[in-house]
């Protein structure tokens, strides 16, 4: 049986070296990595490499649960792709398109078996859409 492909999106105002910079770095991801407010991502690490591993703990500030969302880099194309494989065997696609000062992120990931698809997209695009605040919001250049 094939898993279901789910593709979410979203447009950031920066230049896509910079989105790239706060996506992949652990000390950026503990910062955007999150779909609600009540949770958190105390902790992040990446060997950002083709072959190599990250793991992000993804908990909820009460404390009642948490989990580590992780897996192997497949294909990195600096500024432009990354692909992994989850623990748990799904693929996921990230294609980064430079648009002059804006950068277009696409994700395809092959939804899990637990949950409903429309909650697994609200949930990822909810974690894109924190990503895309937390660098606009954000006044720094790196």
């Amino acid at each position: 049986m094939s898993k279901e492909l789910v593709v979410i999106e979203t447009m950031v105002n920066a230049p896509v070296e910079i989105v790239w910079e706060k996506w992949n770095a652990p000390a950026h991801i503990t910062e955007w990595y999150t779909a609600t407010p009540e949770w958190h991502t105390p902790q992040a690490s990446a060997d950002f490499t083709e072959g190599g591993s990250f793991n992000y703990r993804m908990e909820a500030k009460d404390g009642s649960f948490g989990f580590d969302f992780n897996g192997t880099f497949d294909e990195i194309v600096e500024n432009e792709f990354i692909a992994y494989t989850l623990a748990d065997g799904r693929e996921v696609k990230i294609t980064f398109s430079s648009l002059g000062p804006n950068t277009h992120i696409e994700q395809e990931f092959e939804a899990e078996g637990e949950n409903p698809v429309e909650m697994q997209k609200a949930g990822w695009q909810a974690i894109l859409d924190n990503f895309k605040s937390y660098i606009e919001g954000s006044d720094e250049e790196e």
